[in-house]
């Protein structure tokens, strides 16, 4: 990853200690939940953690989606989850037991990878797909 203090800047953000310490917590974790962005940052002991509220992560959480620095994605049925990986044209395995969450690039490569039967006037520019299943741990065949 860029370092953040210029990636933040690049993107009109002002480099807060919060809005670094979210992308350092998000660094090899990816689809987590803001609870455990929370928790990473408790866990770290920065300068961040003992400033952050619930509403102050959600708001840089917004913030970085807004800014297209992270990405949200939201399976039926879990929490928001938030990964560093954008600008690429992916797609998510979701597993409907343990909820693991497994990246899948797309087949075709270039957004969207589908196109809907009418545009209805729409500009498409993404297609988000998530296919559900059992993880490999979770299959009864695999016990």
């Amino acid at each position: 990853m860029e370092e953040p203090t210029r990636l933040l800047r690049s993107k009109g953000l002002r480099s807060t200690s919060q809005r670094r310490a979210v992308l350092a917590a998000l660094q090899g974790f990816p689809h987590s939940t803001a609870s455990e962005i929370e928790a990473r940052i408790g866990a770290a002991g920065t300068e961040a953690s003992s400033g952050l509220s619930r509403q102050g992560l959600y708001n840089v959480l917004d913030d970085l989606t807004g800014a297209r620095l992270i990405r949200v994605i939201e399976p039926a049925g879990s929490p928001a989850r938030y990964e560093l990986r954008v600008g690429d044209n992916h797609h998510h395995l979701a597993c409907r037991d343990c909820g693991a969450i497994k990246d899948v690039d797309c087949a075709i490569g270039a957004a969207p990878c589908l196109d809907p039967v009418a545009d209805e006037g729409f500009l498409i520019d993404e297609t988000e797909i998530t296919w559900w299943g059992l993880c490999a741990r979770c299959r009864p065949d695999t016990v």
